[in-house]
């Protein structure tokens, strides 16, 4: 649920509490009853393992609101509403987006229609990390795959269930939801811990330098060795009012140019380059926040 979708709602709950004082919409504003509204619910739902989270659509920038089971692994929610094929091929999408789509080249992490359609069957050469423990744990027979017409169908229940949200380019990524609830799943997934003193860990889900939360869409520091992340809006309000010379990495100090992209615009700038169309526009100081 958005914010403003929220707003509406808690205004008319406030006013069936006090039918004497109508509670309007202006009212519910964010510092000043929201966030003291929900501290106080979060600890209502405490004992129950409940929480009521809230995440901003890095695309849109709007403000959603979840309601999060603690304790339930998210891929053991969504067995309630898909069968063990379709989550099977769930898995093979996330794999896909933080796997296959994202490497230190081109951190994509995001599928076009198509590519996302194809993956309805497993590739026989590879077995996925996530596909492997399913199996481990489920000894049922192996999986065969969907049809492209059934994995449709499940790209579609996931984008009006708020799992995956679909761009106006084409592209299938994480929706605010998915990223609330699969917070946990998704780090301890696909990051991996050094094997050796000596060696570096894979650290595919980063968070933003400025927020702190994970970054899917956003722009990445100019140095390809640097873990910088951000967030556009938060990478706009760090680097508000400086000049181009001044918008430097606040880790390796390298100047960044906010034009090296995290999400769908990467897999973008990169097709348009191999066509001969240029690279991108710089995405730090492009909007007033």
């Amino acid at each position: 649920m958005t914010l403003d979708e929220f707003k509406p709602v808690l205004a008319s709950i406030m006013t069936a509490h006090n039918p004497d004082r109508p509670f309007l919409e202006g009212d519910v504003t964010q510092s000043g009853f929201i966030t003291p509204m929900l501290q106080t619910i979060n600890a209502r739902l405490e004992p129950y393992n409940y929480e009521i989270r809230h995440g901003r659509n890095q695309i849109s920038k709007e403000i959603t609101y979840a309601l999060v089971n603690k304790t339930s692994d998210a891929m053991t929610q969504l067995a309630t509403r898909f069968s063990a094929s379709e989550i099977a091929y769930i898995r093979r999408l996330l794999d896909a987006m933080f796997e296959t789509h994202n490497t230190a080249v081109r951190e994509t992490m995001a599928l076009k229609q198509m590519e996302a359609s194809n993956l309805a069957r497993p590739r026989r050469s590879r077995q996925s990390q996530a596909a492997s423990v399913a199996d481990a744990a489920d000894s049922q027979a192996p999986d065969t795959g969907i049809t492209i017409a059934e994995a449709d169908a499940v790209l579609n229940a996931l984008v009006q269930d708020g799992w995956l949200q679909l761009s106006k380019a084409g592209y299938y990524s994480l929706a605010p939801r998915a990223l609330m609830e699969l917070h946990s799943y998704l780090k301890e997934t696909y990051n991996e811990a050094a094997e050796d003193e000596d060696d570096e860990p894979t650290v595919r889900i980063r968070d933003c330098e400025g927020c702190r939360e994970i970054v899917t869409y956003g722009v990445r520091c100019n140095n390809r060795e640097c873990g910088v992340r951000w967030h556009d809006r938060c990478a706009n309000q760090y680097y508000s009012g400086r000049r181009a010379e001044g918008k430097k990495c606040p880790q390796c100090r390298t100047v960044c140019g906010g034009n090296v992209y995290v999400g769908e615009r990467a897999d973008r700038v990169a097709r348009r380059n191999s066509s001969g169309g240029g690279g991108g526009e710089e995405v730090m100081d492009d909007e007033d926040e």
